[in-house]
């Protein structure tokens, strides 16, 4: 059975979305380590809409500054802007549309309860191997993450990367795919197979043959939109939504986080381990709370009874610290892949 996973670099702009309300966030974190925060992100050619919930004794007044810093880190600087003109966003005509509102009193009520911000499923998941995520996904990330790292210093090659990883049955690489902007082309064959350590039986680069428009210019970005490619790719279901966009106190960012965390914790000698939880907006204790081990094809699950405080998860993960770009940009499951 072939088996194929994507990676998207924080250049892409569903991923740049993601990385701008993350990079707000943990400014904000830094005025109020308590803020509630939920923002979403749009972002086209080079229009910046933001629209969402905070509260918090936080101020808003430098949330343009901070688009531009985040698009900053990425590397969407005024010098690229200079190289790529056109053919990509450009700091310098930045427009920041700010559609922020206050905290649902609601949702409020539950968190300052010490209970949970919301009521979701969430899936964690670890196996053998290097990270301890599928092979295919590992092989994608780290080839995404090189090209990102070479492109970062290069006049010729844009940072809205794209890989994509097919392994057969005996795990050798089928294919390799990547897309990469290119002002002009640029042989990338012997970097992408020193960078996998083997010779995929095919690599394709850029498709379509050409491909310089990019990032915004080329298509919309919207948070939550690479959940496979922030998750575990085809290895597992997804639970909850995107881990990105909200404070701690959401469920879908800290059980996630924890779920990949328990995964971790009782993988142990088995081939694979996944972990199901569920949660209750406005209370601690989780509804569903199971454990399910692979090993050779024979499946062992244990039923947990989490009672723990929200408050106290966050703190054993250190989620109420500015850490949310750092997540984005490397991801919630594996250590930093360069």
């Amino acid at each position: 059975m072939l088996k194929t996973a994507e990676a998207v670099s924080i250049g892409h702009p569903d991923k740049t979305a993601d990385y701008i309300s993350s990079y707000i966030l943990d400014r904000l974190i830094e005025q109020d380590p308590h803020v509630h925060y939920a923002v979403e992100v749009m972002i086209k050619d080079n229009n910046v809409v933001l629209g969402g919930e905070i509260k918090g004794n936080v101020s808003l007044s430098k949330v343009e500054d901070y688009v531009k810093e985040a698009l900053r880190e990425i590397g969407y600087d005024e010098h690229y802007a200079e190289i790529w003109g056109n053919y990509a966003i450009n700091i310098n005509k930045i427009k920041v549309i700010n559609m922020i509102g206050q905290q649902s009193a609601d949702i409020n009520k539950g968190i300052e309860a010490d209970g949970w911000g919301d009521q979701g499923v969430f899936v964690g998941y670890a196996c053998q191997g290097e990270g301890h995520i599928n092979h295919e996904l590992f092989l994608a990330r780290k080839l995404n993450a090189a090209l990102y790292e070479k492109a970062i210093t290069s006049d010729n090659l844009g940072l809205d990367i794209k890989t994509q990883i097919t392994l057969n049955d005996l795990d050798g690489i089928e294919m390799a795919i990547v897309a990469i902007p290119m002002l002009i082309d640029e042989d990338l064959t012997k970097f992408i197979i020193e960078t996998l350590g083997e010779e995929p039986k095919r690599i394709i680069v850029n498709g379509t043959g050409t491909y310089q428009y990019h990032s915004s210019i080329a298509d919309c970005g919207v948070t939550g939109r690479k959940l496979a490619c922030d998750f575990y790719s085809t290895a597992c279901p997804i639970g909850g939504g995107s881990p990105w966009t909200k404070d701690a106190s959401k469920a879908d960012v800290t059980l996630n986080i924890y779920a990949r965390y328990l995964a971790l914790e009782n993988l142990k000698d088995y081939d694979e381990c996944f972990v199901y939880l569920s949660s209750c907006i406005g209370k601690c204790e989780l509804p569903s709370a199971v454990i399910k081990n692979v090993k050779k094809g024979m499946e062992i699950s244990t039923t947990l009874n989490i009672r723990k405080r929200p408050s106290l998860i966050i703190e054993e993960l250190a989620l109420n610290k500015a850490v949310f770009t750092k997540l984005c940009k490397y991801g919630f499951y594996c250590d930093k892949i360069c």
